[in-house]
């Protein structure tokens, strides 16, 4: 018997996901845009990587999340996003990792660990239907 109540919305979750996880890594984007990247570089060479590294954060804060928005390559998007996540955490809150933040008690690196979540969902599932790439599709069952 087939469940009832309102079908699934699938493809408009992941529109609202992929709009989510986009925009807000958009925003950090567009200020390291504007502000510059330059401070990346000593926590890049405390780990013993190339300086020239930086200028990956254009590509993961705004040319991903871009991408993401409008669903092409998405799950491709997706991993740079995670990826960036990652090593945000790795290079830069790494030592938050255990800290819980005194202004709310919230896990202190809870929003790059909800984007890198939010971002390898979307790697896995695709972009769904609403997008304009047609690799982003989920499957029927």
């Amino acid at each position: 018997m087939p469940p009832s109540g309102p079908a699934p919305r699938i493809d408009a979750g992941l529109l609202l996901l992929r709009f989510g996880v986009g925009t807000i890594l958009l925003f950090h984007g567009i200020f390291k845009a504007t502000h510059g990247v330059a401070w990346i570089s000593g926590p890049l060479g405390k780990a013993g990587l190339p300086a020239w590294m930086q200028y990956g954060v254009y590509i993961g804060e705004i040319v991903a999340p871009v991408l993401l928005i409008l669903g092409l390559w998405t799950r491709l998007s997706a991993l740079v996003i995670a990826f960036d996540m990652f090593m945000a955490i790795f290079l830069a809150r790494r030592g938050d990792i255990g800290k819980i933040n005194p202004m709310g008690g919230a896990w202190a690196i809870e929003i790059e660990v909800l984007l890198m979540v939010g971002a390898l969902a979307l790697a896995l599932t695709g972009g769904g239907r609403f997008g304009l790439g047609r690799s982003g599709t989920t499957s029927r069952r």
